[in-house]
């Protein structure tokens, strides 16, 4: 491989965008255009050019570490996994299997995830395993399930966009969390069409809207209910598509009428004549869509906000139509894949249902098990973190950064700190494996084959661009060595291609099929759509568009839900009166983890800040630059005054990516939806004070 150009796709976000590597003479690996991948066109963003950055032995963990006084210290492979091998089997025999518990990452490409999954229930007997994509996603998944049958992040692909009529965007800032994209949205306007962004923060991406509306963060379930009251009042209701291809209009229809635009424009601080022009341009053209991302989704409500955008699509026929429909702009690299293969802690590889007896009788038939000895559904994400040190004992955790990333992060700092054992697998040495008793260094992107899906369904070749450094090993081979030593010497391999048929195998049949997806055809046909039943490209290419003959539910009808606006877990008073919102910012990455160790990232984007309107620092008697507490009900966080007039004077916006006094998660609310157990990160009520320094 040494000094040959490599085509494969970023680490980073669920674009997946492709790129070619080059080893350099000097060690180093270049990153060149990839053109014709179609998501990106040769695009990057600055992570996507600097990624390479973290293969550098300066930066990413060599040696695996065990804890010794205290202190983590470099030691051999076989003690380590002799350690985590101890350490889990001593939980099991004192505590019983479900005190083990196992948390993976979004980013783990399918054959890890599906492999985690396999590990923690064929091998650990527990119940207990979750990802943080749960953070992420699951709002969105749980919706399109209810209304659709099936979740998948876009059924359409992305270059569908621009042939749109008009896009709401929803609580999504892409032109920073995934610039490349910003393309679409600029060819959409460019063809005609229009740009709807709703955000309370005048973001880069709204600077790009042709109407930028400005709710409190919160309140998107009633901005949706409102604007589909209007589409009722003004008669633009599709009632043929509602009679022919939906069930359960008149209950949508009654909840929707009890949300009059006065009353929305109340709740939301959106004025009434900019939510009848959103009608109006949502519904003159024949094509519309509407795109959500994190800011409906992580709220203690956002399964039901989710829910009422497809309400407003459904009611005007812009589903499983060309051009039209509901999307989740996923963003974890594979967080479309890793929610599909088993790694969540109800479901089981092809998107199956842990608690469905025909889909367990597959998957252990697949993997040589009694069906019976498959445990149950297991705690969402936060709850598992947050039983740490109680019912759960010691923790298997593979890329994720839950110290910096999980609501409530100070508490889930002390439930990590409480564990009999941690294990950690990661390229480098996060906050949270830093707190571990062995660390095990692992291959990252461009050092290993493997397959991810990206935010389309378009599942894609990660190709081996390098050799790893010595010492280093895959996650795969670690599962094969923890479950050698722990009784299963068979049913793990360390080749991904042979994991990847294992997959199709488990996987077919289920809504997530992949069993007619091949390493080769993924390599020939630039990425494959899911569902895919069949190799034969003839018979079955692929699924880049789904529901436009009928949605995946038993009568092929998509189902309206009755939803209603409902406040914010935590709403402001008058000991915390302001909002604090959440999100990310264009240099850095999720916890950063990675890309805070990039020098040229960490230039554009050096630290943690709080952003606030004028008035509100004015009130406060802050100026620029100016260190800020933020208060919650949970904890304190410090960092620079940021003011700008591109924020609600009531609202304030914090980045997450970054762990000490200015770690935005310590004051976010673990108040839970109840269908997807997403936390709500997106809302919760602080106050303010100056801080002398």
């Amino acid at each position: 491989m040494q000094n040959s150009v490599t085509p494969t796709h970023c680490p980073y976000c669920a674009l997946q965008c492709g790129m070619n590597l080059t080893p350099a003479p000097d060690g180093t690996v270049e990153v060149s255009e990839r053109a014709d991948f179609p998501v990106n066109r040769g695009a990057l963003c600055g992570k996507g050019r600097t990624a390479p950055a973290v293969l550098s032995s300066r930066v990413r963990l060599t040696s695996p570490l065990v804890r010794s006084g205290g202190t983590l210290v470099p030691a051999g492979w076989d003690e380590a996994l002799d350690r985590i091998a101890e350490g889990l089997s001593r939980t099991r025999a004192e505590h019983g299997p479900d005190a083990c518990g196992v948390f993976g990452g979004g980013g783990l490409t399918n054959e890890k995830a599906y492999t985690l999954g396999k590990f923690a229930r064929v091998v650990l007997g527990t119940s207990q395993i979750d990802y943080n994509g749960r953070f992420c996603m699951s709002s969105a998944a749980a919706g399109g399930m209810k209304a659709f049958g099936l979740d998948r992040g876009l059924p359409f692909p992305l270059e569908d966009i621009p042939k749109s009529g008009c896009v709401i965007l929803v609580g999504s800032n892409l032109a920073e969390t995934m610039p490349p994209s910003l393309r679409f949205f600029t060819e959409l306007r460019e063809n005609g069409g229009t740009l709807i962004v709703i955000d309370p923060r005048r973001t880069k991406t709204a600077e790009q809207a042709d109407l930028h509306l400005m709710p409190r963060p919160g309140t998107d379930l009633a901005l949706a209910l409102g604007l589909l009251h209007l589409v009722v009042a003004e008669g633009l209701v599709d009632e043929e598509y509602v009679r022919e291809r939906t069930a359960g209009w008149e209950d949508a229809r009654a909840a929707a009428m009890a949300h009059w635009p006065e009353y929305v424009e109340r709740i939301t601080g959106v004025p009434v004549p900019q939510l009848r022009e959103t009608v109006r341009l949502f519904c003159e053209p024949e094509s519309a869509m509407v795109l959500t991302a994190r800011g409906p989704e992580q709220q203690s409500k956002g399964t039901d906000t989710v829910s009422a955008w497809i309400n407003l699509c459904l009611a005007t026929g812009r589903a499983g139509r060309p051009f039209s429909g509901y999307g989740c702009l996923t963003g974890q690299g594979n967080g479309q894949g890793g929610r599909e293969h088993g790694q969540k802690a109800d479901q089981l590889p092809g998107y199956r249902k842990l608690d469905d007896p025909a889909a367990r009788a597959h998957v252990a038939e697949v993997w040589g098990v009694d069906p019976d000895s498959l445990p149950g559904p297991g705690r969402s994400a936060y709850e598992l973190l947050d039983a740490l040190g109680t019912d759960i004992k010691s923790l298997l955790l593979m890329g994720s950064n839950p110290v910096v990333s999980a609501p409530h992060a100070a508490h889930i700092e002390e439930r990590i700190k409480s564990l009999d054992f941690l294990a950690v697998c990661d390229v480098v040495l996060s906050e949270t494996a830093a707190l571990a008793d062995v660390v095990l260094p692992v291959t990252q992107w461009a050092e290993e084959t493997g397959t991810t899906t990206n935010l389309e369904g378009r599942v894609l070749l990660r190709r081996q661009a390098i050799t790893p450094p010595d010492g280093i090993r895959s996650d795969l081979e670690v599962m094969h060595e923890l479950a050698d030593r722990l009784g299963v010497e068979k049913g793990f391999p360390t080749d991904a291609e042979e994991v990847f048929e294992e997959l199709r195998r488990a996987s077919a049949g289920g809504p997530a099929d992949y069993s007619g997806i091949t390493y080769r055809r993924l390599a020939e046909e630039n990425g494959v759509f899911w569902p895919c039943p069949t190799e034969d490209t003839v018979v079955h290419p692929g699924t880049p568009r789904l529901f436009l003959d009928r949605f995946a539910t038993p009568d092929g009808r998509a189902r309206f839900v009755p939803v209603s606006h409902r406040a914010i877990a935590e709403e402001p008073d008058e000991e915390y009166p302001v909002l604090l919102t959440t999100g990310r910012v264009v240099a850095q990455y999720q916890s950063g983890a990675q890309t805070r160790r990039v020098d040229e990232l960490n230039a554009a984007a050096p630290g943690p800040f709080v952003e606030l309107h004028p008035r509100l620092a004015e009130r406060l008697g802050a100026a620029e630059g100016d260190p800020v507490a933020v208060v919650s009900r949970r904890g304190r966080a410090v960092a620079p005054a940021r003011i700008t007039l591109g924020i609600r004077p009531d609202t304030v916006f914090m980045p997450f990516h970054w762990y000490g006094e200015g770690r935005a998660n310590t004051l976010t609310n673990p108040a839970l939806d109840p269908t997807s157990r997403m936390p709500e990160f997106k809302a919760c009520a602080v106050r303010l004070e100056t801080v002398e320094r």
